[in-house]
């Protein structure tokens, strides 16, 4: 059984490691063009998982998230050699204006119901926890008390990309071009992959995991895909004062905060049609000035003395429609699977995702965990997946 997966980042490594878990024998070969990783999402990212979703399929898949980074270095060691991804669980922290207040109870009764470990504290409570914390403006926080918090997903990647090679998937520098097909009852089949250095990869199935340039793959097979690569950018700096028990802070406007080595790091999300599709991925500096840092010193006076250290930019592979993965099959296509659009979520999400992919490529059919809700069938059918927390 040989397939071919296009993008070796997180999620398309995480799906070649449990393909070749799942099924030693399979032939899996991942189509990466730049294995620096550069600009991949997975290597830039704030590297978080949350079980605060307001949809049950996400909380079900950080729930195996968290399950898997938590014994990463048995699941993910090489030769004995044990990865380390240095997982903080210091939880989120969602603070809600009085506005805001009726969906933070709704989505908390959705994932208390899930068994998420979260409790609603007043803002006498917040104080109380978080006496560095500025409470003017706010009606209610939702605080992840185990299994949230952050670590490093570029080490993710690596792990993930080293143990798949152990198990025999082959990993190529190339960019992928095109496929050749053929059609039978209006349905077309992949029968190969083909390379810009004209290398044709013959295939029984091809995964689109191409992250932010995930839309032209989909194109080849005149398929519309509406995942966008957007610029979001992430600010590094440090602060005098000490802010014990820090969280990863969600403020009402949108900016968000965590805690990074002896500092901290920031961003906040900019309208959607703020930057076009693969922008340049150059920081945007003045909405640090304008935009992030007063607001931050608002909510924690400390940070009024904050210092900027540097910046960067990476994508978010944004879906457009309802800003959720988009996980499995097109009718259009018998052996094309979709792995995209996660919207920030990629690096949490790629454990069951990876999962879920493999079993369906596999068996086809969901498995240990039933991934429908994200098929792609929603897009057709026009019913989008409402996820209240998109941060």
């Amino acid at each position: 059984m040989h397939i071919a997966i296009i993008g070796g980042g997180a999620i398309g490594s995480a799906i070649a490691f449990f393909l070749t878990q799942q099924r030693p024998d399979c032939q899996v070969i991942v189509v990466e063009r730049d294995p620096s990783y550069a600009r991949a999402s997975s290597a830039l990212s704030a590297s978080s998982i949350r079980q605060q979703f307001s949809s049950p399929i996400n909380i079900a898949i950080s729930q195996f998230g968290i399950e898997f980074l938590r014994d990463i270095g048995a699941r993910l060691q090489v030769h004995g050699e044990q990865p380390d991804i240095g997982l903080v669980e210091a939880g989120y922290l969602y603070l809600a204006s009085t506005a805001g207040e009726a969906v933070l109870r709704d989505n908390h009764a959705v994932q208390r119901g899930m068994g998420a470990d979260v409790a609603l504290l007043t803002p006498g409570q917040l104080r109380e926890r978080f006496p560095w914390l500025s409470t003017d403006g706010v009606s209610l926080g939702s605080l992840g008390l185990s299994a949230e918090g952050w670590f490093d997903g570029y080490c993710l990647l690596q792990a993930l990309r080293r143990k798949a090679q152990a198990q025999g998937v082959r990993y190529v520098q190339a960019e992928a071009v095109g496929v050749d097909t053929q059609t039978s009852g209006g349905v077309q089949h992949i029968r190969a992959l083909r390379l810009a250095d004209g290398q044709r990869l013959e295939c029984c199935a091809v995964v689109n995991a191409a992250g932010a340039w995930a839309r032209p793959v989909a194109q080849w097979l005149g398929i519309d895909l509406p995942v966008f690569g957007k610029r979001r950018t992430v600010f590094h700096f440090t602060c005098p004062e000490a802010l014990p028990g820090c969280p990863l802070l969600i403020d009402p406007s949108g900016i968000w905060l965590r805690p990074e080595g002896t500092g901290f790091i920031a961003g906040y999300a900019p309208p959607e049609d703020e930057d076009p599709d693969d922008a340049p991925l150059d920081p945007d500096h003045a909405a640090f000035e304008d935009h992030v840092w007063p607001t931050l010193a608002e909510r924690i006076p400390a940070f009024e003395a904050l210092r900027l250290h540097s910046s960067w930019a990476g994508y978010y592979e944004m879906n457009a429609f309802d800003h959720n993965a988009i996980v499995g099959w097109h009718p259009a296509c018998d052996n094309l699977y979709f792995a995209n659009g996660f919207s920030g979520h990629g690096l949490q999400q790629c454990p069951a995702v990876g999962r879920g992919l493999a079993e369906l490529i596999l068996t086809g059919r969901w498995q240990t965990l039933d991934l429908e809700p994200l098929a792609f069938q929603r897009l057709l059918d026009n019913r989008p997946l409402l996820e209240r927390n998109v941060i």
